[in-house]
């Protein structure tokens, strides 16, 4: 019986020390821990607390050129911000608070980013022509005027009548602007950025009042240079409620920046880093404790294959010419690119565009850069598509002593004109009998007309694009793909194709577009004698503030035309090193040591009036152990040729030919106010050709076509 009564009393205790368990818990407090808007109990505190995850933005990696200048780095500001979990949930008393922070930054000259796409004031109207987020956010039909979302912010917020109709305007947008920002927990709602230290005073003075408010330390992205790279190294913006579903599962907070083109888009994984988490417990309206459950990653440092002082030069090159040479045929000459690619790896050393602008002008004034003429801010470079002329006689040379169609002996009889299916077309020059050496140096066209009749425009097309030519080259800030000339793009194009075409195809100067960047690489190659690269601009990530390298780009070759006779590059470049020779003194190719092979040509750009013109140049130094490949184009033009001689210079003063190896050159003085072209002569966003007129290919239109060289 005493077992019994043993067994009986460990029961009782057992029961009994639930039960006190059970109390023990029930004296715990209602503690909530917040993820999202989803509340839990959690046994920290012993009173009413609030305690939930919130992520911590990461700092964004620097960009850097290639000597380690920084392009884009970042500066410390403060920003004023309603923090959710202090900010009234009461609509009156927020509505207040709202109304009297907007007065108090209003005063000190800070105003809240308006996101509600209305009229300040009454009658109240659109701003935007789309206007299906404002209506679907507000639970509106589709059909509703700015007064109904007006009315209904008026209603769903509770905005009192004692306030005027600007005071309604006001909270209103307030109060749509933490909706569409996503105000919670996890989300400041940022009111004014960069304010100084006397606002912050102010503010803190009233904190009693206005509840919620704090001022917090943020990294702002900031312009270092402008003026180097600046449409490929692009810019940061805010996430657009479009963006945020997706943003949002990364670790993007909604009032994050994000790239939004250019480096800072394309490499915006590397750049952003990892966010952390934390997790912040609410006691008593205060911030009892914050634990971080997840560090936060920075992001990484890029550098760019650009070196800022080569890239200066080679834009003052480009601005330079266009002083010199600033007018044809009574025109103002005021656009144009050039491109210049390390030949043996592909790496971008240096892209010049003209117009150009600073990327903190671009900042200040977008509204007159959008509406400036001549476009500053398309990138030639990348995205202007340009009738090759006669540099593309090279890729026709090519295909011609490749697929055995003649040899470097292989002689034609140039005695200017050229009849073909009744077109009759006219060289520049009466060069006799002429082979393939000298034909790429004088540019005879009747010489590669005869080798485009025997190839055959499938052959010009192979070619063509075993040179990369139409289709994007991978850059990682995007390229265009320019566009072949062939039966299957006049038919995408819904345009006729006439057999007159394919001799035109062969030079170069019908109806087809290349951007300067592939032109570059056409240049590349040829000096690789058939190895095609792909061009980069990131060298190198590192960790950030430091010297540790991440990563490290690897040169890739792209394509490889395969050799059927090992000569075809010996005439190619032969005669482009003869070109060379031809250039007259100032800008003589002559006086450096050793040889550049140089190619021109000056498409027609204007089928109705065979005048106008641009002037287009590829080449590539030491002509027979390439370092650097360049292209050119200057809109309505001539000479282009004549920038040569001071891209061979710039790259000499910053890296040296050969063994030579030079000390990194100063950065000169910023340049804020663009370059060239600041006249109101029309805006041209691209530039393609249409060669000759379309019925001479046809046999049906007997006008004469000369195409300069």
């Amino acid at each position: 019986m005493k077992s019994v009564s043993d067994t009986i009393k460990s029961i009782v205790m057992v029961l009994l020390v639930i039960c006190l368990g059970v109390l023990s818990s029930m004296k715990l407090i209602k503690l909530q821990i917040v993820e999202g808007d989803e509340a839990v109990t959690a046994p920290r505190y012993d009173s009413d607390a609030i305690t939930y995850k919130r992520e911590v933005s990461p700092t964004r990696g620097e960009i850097l050129d290639y000597r380690g200048n920084v392009i884009i780095g970042n500066n410390s500001q403060t920003n004023i911000v309603l923090q959710y979990a202090f900010f009234p949930k009461e609509f009156k008393e927020g509505n207040a608070i709202l109304l009297r922070l907007y007065n108090e930054l209003a005063a000190k000259d800070h105003f809240f980013e308006e996101v509600l796409p209305i009229t300040m004031t009454a009658p109240y109207e659109y701003t935007e022509q789309d206007t299906t987020a404002v209506t679907e956010r507000l639970n509106l039909n589709v059909y509703a005027t700015a007064e109904n979302c007006i009315d209904k912010l008026i209603s769903d917020y509770e905005i009192s009548e004692e306030y005027t109709q600007e005071e309604k305007r006001i909270i209103a947008g307030l109060r749509y602007g933490m909706a569409a920002k996503d105000f919670s927990y996890n989300n400041d709602f940022v009111l004014a950025r960069d304010v100084e230290k006397s606002t912050v005073i102010r503010l803190k003075e009233l904190s009693n009042i206005l509840r919620g408010v704090s001022a917090v330390e943020a990294a702002d992205r900031e312009i270092k240079r402008g003026d180097i790279l600046p449409h490929e190294i692009g810019m940061v913006g805010p996430i657009y409620a479009e963006e945020y579903d997706e943003l949002k599962e990364k670790g993007y907070a909604m009032n994050d920046t994000v790239g939004k083109s250019g480096i800072e888009y394309a490499m915006e994984t590397e750049l952003r880093g990892k966010s952390g988490v934390e997790e912040v417990t609410i006691l008593d309206n205060a911030i009892a404790d914050v634990r971080t459950l997840e560090e936060t990653v920075p992001g990484q440092t890029v550098k760019l294959t650009i070196d800022g002082a080569f890239q200066i030069k080679i834009q003052n090159a480009l601005d330079n010419f266009l002083q010199r040479f600033g007018y044809y045929g009574g025109n103002k000459v005021e656009k144009g690119a050039v491109v210049v690619l390390d030949a043996k790896t592909g790496a971008v050393l240096g892209m010049a565009t003209a117009p150009t602008y600073n990327l903190k002008d671009f900042e200040e004034k977008y509204d007159e850069l959008l509406k400036a003429p001549n476009s500053p801010m398309f990138n030639r470079c990348t995205w202007g598509q340009y009738l090759p002329g006669s540099t593309f006689k090279t890729i026709t040379a090519t295909a011609g002593l490749n697929e055995g169609i003649v040899d470097g002996f292989t002689s034609f009889d140039c005695q200017t004109h050229y009849e073909f299916y009744g077109g009759h077309f006219k060289c520049t020059g009466y060069h006799r009998y002429i082979s393939a050496r000298r034909a790429i140096e004088v540019s005879c066209n009747v010489y590669f007309y005869e080798v485009s009749r025997l190839l055959g425009i499938d052959n010009i097309t192979k070619y063509a694009e075993l040179y990369g030519l139409g289709s994007p080259l991978g850059l990682e800030t995007g390229d265009a793909a320019g566009f072949l000339c062939n039966p299957e793009t006049f038919e995408e194009r819904g345009q006729p194709w006439y057999i007159g075409y394919v001799i035109q195809a062969g030079i170069g100067n019908q109806d087809c577009g290349f951007t300067p960047l592939q032109l570059a690489s056409v240049a590349s190659t040829i000096g690789n004698r058939g190895v095609r690269y792909k061009p980069y601009l990131v060298d190198s990530l590192y960790n950030y503030g430091t010297k540790e390298m991440t990563s490290k780009t690897k040169p890739e070759i792209a394509g490889k035309i395969e050799l059927n006779e090992d000569y075809v590059y010996d005439y190619i470049i032969g005669g482009m090193i003869d070109a060379a020779r031809n250039v007259p003194s100032p800008y003589s190719l002559t006086g450096f040591g050793f040889d550049v092979a140089i190619k021109t040509g000056t498409p027609q750009t204007d089928m109705n009036d065979l005048s106008k013109q641009n002037s287009v140049f590829i080449g590539f130094a030491p002509a027979d152990d390439p370092q650097i490949a360049f292209a050119g184009v200057i809109e309505g033009g001539e000479y282009s040729k004549y920038m040569v001689h001071d891209i061979i210079d710039a790259y000499e003063e910053c890296f040296g030919f050969g063994e030579k190896v030079q000390e990194p050159v100063e950065l000169p003085p910023e340049v804020r106010n663009g370059t060239t072209a600041k006249t109101t002569t029309t805006t041209t966003s691209t530039t393609t050709g249409t060669g000759t007129d379309a019925g001479t290919a046809t046999g049906t239109d007997t006008t004469t076509v000369t195409v300069a060289y």
